[in-house]
């Protein structure tokens, strides 16, 4: 019911009724209203005129002779009448019903109608009188007082009253049509209604549930178009509006999805931001950055983000204006642009922040300083050696020829030194930059790596320093690796570890099984390595106090940096465990 209440069907149908209704209810009281008047009329001519013809016949009649029988003879049912002296004495009377008793006292006793019997002017009045058809109930009758003049000069009065009840059926029949013209147009009306409406619903419904498809996302649907008429042209609007709003979605979404791409492609962090510096929007590499801070600064505190990017958001959102500054925060280095973001009444809703990471930029632009800087310095003692005992030797200044072989040593070793600080920087650069390829064969671990080790026997010998190998690997265990680097691999470090030992102390090279992993470590119990040292042992160009050393003979400084680059390339890794004063222990695992 609450349905059709709100459909256009039962709001045309109830309009439409609610209209028949109020021009029957004007029509029916104008009606009777009119019908009332008429039957008064017509009841005031009636009883005048049966007052006219008793007062010619009773002019001309004997009193005696007036009887009930020629008042019957003379009136019809629905009138009554009552012939009476000026004393009240009745003559005839013609009454039907009940209470004729008072009937007749209220009429005789009446002030209104005395003044009949004094004047010859009749009179016509409505009366409440006691109903003729129920004890106990007063109704309203029509009275006519007409004066007489009875035969020898008596005077007298007739009293005409008319009984309601001709009337009161007269205006029931008049409702009852009413009513019955009432019912056929409510039924005319609803079948009117519900037959225009479906007309005219049943395209709105369509469109409706068209409308709703164009809610949901689908813009396939056609609506029909069989009419010509407005609700027609509104199903062609309702068409074009169908196929224009797939074309806009069609060309937003694409507009998004390239937006999306570019934010995704993006190394730099894109951050928007609301009015109230909540994020809109963050792309994959600010999800990173902002789980970094996040952690970092903890979960408890409402505002996770750097206090210094607050402070350029506040900058930008009440000045307007775009911010870039270069800031350092927790030891990371960022350059971040920050933009207001304006709506179409060019109000500020928002800012959007570039972040990008400059530290890895910064790092690289001080290795590639400080890596000029020590190949300078690498470069600058040998050449100037070079130089200066040449000079000595093309000068003259040397005069024995044992102290000429002794200058052109030491050229040679310099020269040599040189070429070693070259090659070193030459396969550096090769493994970094992923040119150089590994020749890969299986080989048998034990003997492989036991050969390497003795090969420093003689070496460690004449320092009198104990070399070790031990392993606890099968014999016929074997593994897929470069032998010529991996021996590059052991022999920096076993050369390393016994430069650093001092005499009568031990290297050893032990193998054992971890996982998938092959274990080596190179021990000593040499100086050791501080601990402020040993973030940068694998460092290009790092190299530990000259003192620590046993003899004087200096490396270059990138053989580590070169083990670490081989060991990883073999999908390895490598770390370095050491306390001064009891020796230090290289690491590194081969996978098997």
């Amino acid at each position: 019911m609450t349905r059709i209440w709100n459909s256009i069907v039962g709001k045309l149908w109830a309009t439409i009724l609610l209209l028949v209704s109020f021009v029957l209810f004007i029509f029916t009281v104008a009606m009777l209203e009119f019908l009332d008047d008429f039957h008064i009329k017509q009841a005031e001519s009636s009883l005048k005129q049966a007052a006219t013809t008793i007062s010619n016949i009773v002019a001309h009649t004997d009193i005696d002779q007036i009887t009930d029988e020629l008042l019957k003879d003379l009136l019809n049912e629905d009138t009554n009448a009552i012939i009476a002296l000026k004393d009240h004495t009745v003559i005839s009377s013609y009454q039907s019903g009940k209470n004729q008793e008072e009937i007749r006292k209220e009429l005789l006793e009446s002030e209104e109608f005395k003044k009949i019997f004094d004047s010859n002017k009749p009179i016509i009045r409505q009366m409440i009188l006691p109903s003729q058809t129920e004890e106990d109930k007063m109704e309203s009758y029509f009275v006519l007082g007409y004066p007489l003049s009875i035969e020898n000069g008596v005077q007298g009065g007739l009293f005409i009253f008319q009984n309601p009840t001709a009337l009161h059926e007269t205006t029931n029949q008049t409702t009852k049509i009413v009513f019955l013209s009432a019912i056929i147009a409510f039924v005319l009306t609803t079948f009117f209604a519900f037959f225009l409406s479906s007309k005219i619903t049943q395209p709105l419904r369509k469109m409706r549930e068209y409308a709703f498809d164009i809610a949901k996302g689908k813009f396939d649907e056609q609506l029909p178009m069989n009419q010509n008429d407005e609700i027609g042209q509104l199903a062609v609007a309702f068409n074009q509006m169908g196929r224009q709003l797939k074309h806009h979605l069609e060309v937003i979404n694409q507009e998004k999805e390239q937006l999306s791409s570019i934010l995704t492609s993006m190394t730099d962090a894109v951050i928007s931001f609301n009015r109230d510096k909540t994020i809109l929007l963050s792309n994959p590499p600010a999800e990173r950055l902002l789980q970094r801070w996040f952690i970092r600064n903890g979960m408890d505190k409402e505002l996770f983000l750097p206090e210094e990017l607050y402070e350029m958001l506040d900058h930008v959102l009440n000045f307007e204006d775009k911010l870039e500054e270069d800031l350092e925060i927790d030891g990371s280095y960022y350059r971040i642009t920050i933009s207001p973001l304006k709506s179409s009444g060019q109000a500020i809703r928002g800012a959007i922040a570039v972040i990008r990471d400059m530290t890895e930029q910064i790092k690289l632009d001080k290795l590639r300083s400080d890596f000029i800087a020590n190949v300078s310095h690498e470069l600058r003692t040998p050449i100037a050696m070079l130089q200066g005992y040449s000079e000595a030797i093309i000068d003259g200044v040397v005069e024995s020829e044992e102290e000429k072989n002794e200058m052109i040593r030491i050229i040679y070793d310099e020269s040599q030194r040189m070429g070693r600080l070259v090659a070193d920087l030459l396969d550096l650069a090769r493994m970094e930059s992923g040119h150089e390829t590994l020749v890969k064969e299986t080989v048998p671990i034990n003997p492989v790596f036991e050969r390497i080790t003795q090969k420093f026997s003689q070496v460690a010998k004449e320092n009198h320093i104990h070399l070790n190998f031990h392993t606890e690997m099968p014999d016929d265990a074997v593994i897929n690796i470069d032998e010529d680097r991996i021996e590059q691999v052991l022999t920096n470090l076993i050369d390393n570890a016994i430069r650093h030992t001092p005499a009568d102390g031990s290297v050893t090279v032990s193998l054992q099984q971890e996982l998938s992993y092959l274990k080596v470590q190179v021990s000593d119990t040499g100086e050791g390595i501080s601990k402020e040292d040993l973030p940068f042992v694998f460092e290009r160009f790092y190299k530990a106090d000259k003192a620590r050393t046993r003899n004087k003979k200096v490396g270059t400084g990138l053989g580590l940096a070169i083990v670490k680059n081989i060991v990883e390339a073999h999908n390895g890794n490598i770390r370095v465990d050491s306390e001064v004063g009891k020796g230090t222990t290289f690491t590194f695992y081969l996978p098997l």
